[in-house]
């Protein structure tokens, strides 16, 4: 997570941390706690060293049930593998029945706590508060992360225990709820990688591979954590787009913990179910586990599986690319962007330089004066929109075609806001753009661009789409749709139905709101494998250049270097590659550790393939 990445400045009252030398940090629950009256809420823990471990204190004697509840809440946030310490401020049976992987509730600040004065009194056998807070996100059972708001009011209950009268919680909210700074602090985004179910790379018999971002514990064996989440399979929202090589009912050895030995080989035991896999399989297996842990550490260079005592297969991270394409491992030839007269030119993405040349081709060295374009991955092909919006041109981007091609789209909107966005290619050589037109709003994708247009099936989509750009995986696409004075950048799921090969339909799916916080989207791009840079502003904010993952949260590591006034942004799934802006200073890209340079002062449009 990168946002307020130092988390709450301030200590909480009731929490004392013990630094050890062998990087232990204790949380002394309710060593520390008042012995009586209201609880204080419990604000975030402040940012810790992220290489220390947390560990709660268990509930010291005749503890009254406002220490209780904190030292309960604090044992949330600790790096307990099982929550054992947390088990103890509960009751016997509600310790039995609390299943804390079944949920987290993120606030904006730690929950706040209000004692219910009708709920029993300190010196009864029962006594009731309500945790409250802001909602900001919750993470569901299969460690997914979607963004929440509304208010936050749960109840929980203590009892005194009839034997020992100590006080102990006996009703309490499902799963575990924290503040957004203790969330930071303890979880960690790891992407799952399996492999498009109807999508291949266009000329190429390569499945592409598709990110699945989780959330697992930091310092709580992650790596065997992220593999476990691997091998159960793909989230909800993405399962019905991608297929796994993991058999089903494959799982890693009972009390496996997996850690990669002095040579970076990691060898990973699963049990019977993946006993009979061939080779090919096997592969394909060990490439998803290579892709989903090359940002953990300690780093993995080599995979093997194991079944019992048979090794199945071994795969080294340089042979993954051979049974899966992935987006951020194409590394582009060329960025483009429209000149001064709106003719179209590229520059080496690898330059440093400022002198553009003409593309190749009709739409480059012909005389059409274009408002936006677009470049197909194999940067083989071009797209461009006429200066008007009306008409959208196709061409090769190479020496002598025609300038005098027909459009393959025309759009019947009124005037220039009306008329077609900028288009965008996919994963198979296929080009989507939408056409504003209110009388006729829709998202079209044309076939190899070419042919009849296909209209997309767009069910839940509600207003009109002001841009659309396609994810190198071929599964996910980016809209940024407009309602009124609002605009949103959503990100919907495509299925293809091809049993009618000519007219296959195509639909974007449970379409999910990704800057929920942001009023107004001035432009977007995909930056990566499962994230995308954004720019816009917060209702009353002023304009902002951000990072954000596909299920709505922020990435680690900081934002884009602030820059006034963008228009469009292009960035490429390639971090090598640098993030380029058409802003008030014409054209301008950011070097990976630099600050904005100028590439021209009169030029709009810019893109990278895709």
């Amino acid at each position: 997570m990168g946002a307020d990445r130092e988390g709450g400045s301030r200590r909480t009252p009731g929490r004392a941390l013990a630094y050890a030398a062998c990087g232990v940090v204790l949380l002394a629950g309710c060593a520390s706690m008042p012995d009586s009256g209201d609880l204080r809420d419990v604000e975030s823990t402040p940012r810790q060293d992220t290489q220390l471990r947390v560990f709660a204190m268990p509930p010291s004697k005749d503890a009254p049930p406002s220490a209780i509840v904190q030292g309960f809440l604090e044992a949330l946030t600790s790096d307990d593998p099982t929550y054992a310490t947390a088990r103890q401020y509960l009751t016997g049976q509600a310790a039995k029945v609390w299943r804390p992987e079944q949920s987290t509730t993120v606030l904006a600040d730690g929950p706040g706590t209000e004692a219910d004065r009708s709920g029993g009194r300190e010196d009864g056998n029962e006594y009731s508060f309500t945790l409250t807070g802001t909602k900001v996100a919750a993470v569901d059972a299969q460690q997914a992360y979607a963004p929440a708001s509304g208010p936050y009011n749960q109840p929980v209950h203590l009892t005194k225990d009839k034997k020992t009268r100590q006080w102990r919680i006996d009703a309490l909210p499902p799963g575990v709820v924290m503040g957004k700074s203790d969330f930071q602090r303890n979880y960690v985004s790891v992407n799952k990688y399996y492999f498009a179910s109807n999508t291949t790379v266009a000329s190429s018999a390569e499945p592409t591979a598709v990110a699945d971002p989780v959330f697992v514990r930091r310092r709580v064996d992650p790596m065997t954590q992220a593999v476990a989440s691997l091998i159960k399979g793909p989230t909800s929202w993405l399962r019905h787009v991608v297929r796994s090589s993991f058999p089903t009912g494959t799982q890693l050895k009972k009390g496996a913990s997996l850690t990669p030995d002095d040579q970076g080989k990691l060898t990973v035991p699963l049990n019977g179910k993946a006993a009979g896999i061939g080779e090919g399989q096997c592969n394909e297996m060990a490439a998803q586990l290579l892709f989903t842990l090359q940002n953990l550490t300690p780093a993995v260079d080599d995979v093997a599986l194991r079944a019992g005592d048979k090794q199945l297969c071994s795969l080294a991270e340089g042979q993954a690319a051979d049974f899966a394409a992935r987006g951020s491992a194409q590394r582009p030839v060329y960025l483009y962007f429209l000149d001064g007269e709106h003719r179209f030119v590229r520059i080496a993405s690898a330059s440093s330089g400022t002198k553009a040349e003409r593309v190749p081709g009709a739409l480059g060295e012909g005389d059409k004066a274009l408002r936006s374009v677009a470049v197909s991955r194999d940067e083989q092909s071009a797209a461009g929109v006429g200066l008007d919006g009306k008409a959208l041109y196709v061409g090769a981007t190479v020496s002598g075609g025609s300038s005098d091609e027909e459009p393959v789209l025309r759009s019947q909107g009124r005037t220039e806001a009306d008329r077609l966005t900028a288009p965008s290619w996919d994963a198979q050589g296929d080009l989507w753009v939408a056409d504003r037109d209110p009388e006729h709003p829709r998202l079209v994708v044309l076939r190899h661009g070419a042919g009849e247009p296909l209209e997309v099936r767009t069910p839940g989509l509600d207003g009109r789409i002001k841009a659309v750009r396609l994810a190198a995986d071929g599964v996910r696409i980016a809209l940024v749709v407009e309602k009124g004075a609002k605009q949103s950048l959503l990100i919907g799921r495509i299925e293809r139905d091809d049993k009618d090969t000519e007219r296959p339909v195509i639909s974007v799916l449970e379409l999910r709101s990704v800057a929920p916080e942001l009023e107004e989207v001035t432009t977007m791009s995909w930056a990566g494998d499962s994230q995308l840079v954004v720019v816009g502003q917060e209702q009353g904010g002023v304009q902002q250049m951000r990072y954000v993952q596909v299920d709505g949260s922020t990435p680690e590591g900081p934002a884009p270097a602030a820059l006034t006034g963008v228009r469009e942004i292009a960035a490429s799934d390639d971090a090598r590659v640098p993030l380029v802006a058409y802003s008030l200073d014409g054209i301008v890209r950011l070097p990976s550790g630099e600050q904005w340079q100028k590439v021209v002062k009169a030029g709009s449009g810019p893109v990278y393939p895709g």
